[in-house]
């Protein structure tokens, strides 16, 4: 199973339709759960950081396999992304992706982390990233399924 954890939600139809389109796509491989958390904004952003992170962390079960989306994480082809999550899969039944807000995860969050995963090191909206991941994850089942996929 795959979980993923994503604070904001998604406002836009289009970005709600391309969600579902994975959504739909992923099913023939991995059951899909998506939490939304609720994007929050304090003048302290220790606060907001901490008690986003508090928030992400009851939805993380002790068993999960976490991979955070951090700019600090490693960069990996879509090649070396799949061969990842297919080796992680052998001794993990659920990973759970972490998308934080606009303020990144606490220290908390990071912690729990057991992977860190950067896409780049540009700075993507939240919510835009969202089916930026969902669509790699796709493209991951399908190479390690040798099936084919658009390059």
């Amino acid at each position: 199973m795959i979980k993923l954890i994503c604070i904001g939600n998604l406002k836009e139809i289009y970005l709600k339709e391309a969600v579902k389109e994975y959504e739909k796509r992923l099913s023939k491989y991995t059951k899909l759960e998506i939490i939304e958390l609720k994007d929050l904004s304090y003048d302290d952003e220790s606060k907001v950081l901490y008690e986003e992170g508090q928030s992400i962390l009851k939805h993380i079960d002790s068993k999960d396999y976490v991979i955070t989306m951090e700019i600090e994480g490693e960069n990996l082809s879509s090649e070396e992304f799949a061969s990842k999550l297919d080796s992680i899969q052998i001794n993990n039944s659920n990973i759970v992706f972490v998308i934080g807000g606009s303020l990144g995860l606490s220290n908390e969050v990071k912690e729990r982390s057991n992977y860190k995963l950067s896409f780049s090191k540009m700075t993507f909206p939240h919510q835009l990233f969202r089916i930026i991941l969902l669509e790699q994850i796709y493209r991951a089942f399908k190479i390690n399924n040798n099936e084919s996929y658009h390059k």
